[in-house]
């Protein structure tokens, strides 16, 4: 055997068993893949069994007619609940609401959040221990800020009530009874209670952006709002988007805040939709509806974050 003929065996060997050949770019394709399914499966498992699998199991019961204490089977009655859900109401209120809720927390969360992220960002005298004491909100249970915020609207004794009749403006009123305070009341403790994750969120967008365009600015003669808006806006608006928009899911579906201050009183005022349906569910034992009802919550925040995505596509093409 040539020199030659080695040669040539030996090249066809390296071409066959080469990343830029087709056996070793499939086989090295095929290893990639099985090892990436191995590292997403300890984390995908957890996600299909305690989200996925529920959500699923939640639809296929909301075309049923299941209730608690019920010995017959449950049946399949296909949209039934649907339709029951279109003529109720008590739901739509419920939903209406929850927009409310959901608009009248998120908006103010956003702006007071925003300024005082602002403000942290100075180079300001222990801005440290200010930021500590800004996050200790967020550190708290929803159930612990609840029953410390009903301490506070407490009509006898409460601090808030002290303090009107200390000034002179009044005897105080029962805030979470009343029906034209009890919604405005909760939303405040909602935005008092959600606006630390906000404003860290804020803070780190404002952190990444370039001192040097602030002082470019500042050297071109543009004032503090002109450098906000021209500076810091342009840098910050994925961040605010994307916070704005989850604050918006979070607070629509809100639960435990609200459960623990009024109980979806007075008078249904402050029973946001998670409220109701888990009356339907857990009270009268409607389960097939109120898995309706969670289906057309489903959808909604669908939707609502289907826009959210698009706005962010269409805004990443224009850049």
């Amino acid at each position: 055997m040539t020199s030659a003929t080695v040669r040539k065996r030996s090249v066809k060997r390296a071409a066959r068993g080469a990343p830029g050949g087709d056996g070793g770019r499939g086989a090295g394709v095929r290893l990639v893949d099985h090892g990436a399914w191995f590292l997403v499966l300890p984390a995908l498992i957890p996600i299909l069994v305690l989200s996925v699998g529920p959500l699923l199991y939640g639809i296929a019961l909301a075309f049923t007619d299941s209730q608690s204490g019920r010995t017959e089977p449950t049946q399949w009655i296909g949209t039934l609940n649907f339709q029951d859900l279109l003529h109720d109401t008590l739901f739509w209120d419920s939903f209406r609401i929850g927009l409310l809720w959901a608009v009248g927390v998120t908006v103010p969360q956003f702006l007071l959040a925003l300024g005082l992220a602002l403000l942290l960002s100075e180079n300001l005298r222990f801005r440290w221990l200010a930021r500590s004491l800004a996050i200790i909100p967020w550190a708290m249970p929803e159930v612990v800020v609840g029953i410390m915020w009903r301490l506070v609207y407490n009509p006898d004794a409460g601090i808030l009530n002290e303090t009107i009749r200390d000034l002179g403006l009044g005897d105080g009123r029962d805030w979470l009874s009343g029906l034209a305070t009890a919604l405005p009341a909760v939303i405040v403790v909602g935005v008092w209670a959600g606006m630390p994750q906000t404003t860290v969120a804020l803070l780190a967008g404002l952190q990444n952006t370039p001192r040097e365009l602030h002082e470019a600015a500042a050297m071109d003669g543009a004032g503090a709002w002109r450098r906000f808006r021209t500076v810091t806006w342009p840098a910050l608006k994925p961040v605010a988007l994307a916070i704005t928009a989850l604050n918006f899911i979070w607070n629509f579906n809100s639960f435990a805040l609200v459960y623990v201050l009024t109980n979806g009183g007075p008078g249904g005022r402050t029973r946001l939709p998670m409220l109701f349906a888990y009356e339907e569910a857990f009270r009268y034992g409607q389960f097939g509806y109120a898995a309706a009802m969670g289906c057309v919550m489903v959808a909604v925040i669908s939707v609502i974050l289907a826009l959210h995505l698009v706005g962010r596509l269409r805004g990443g093409e224009d850049a």
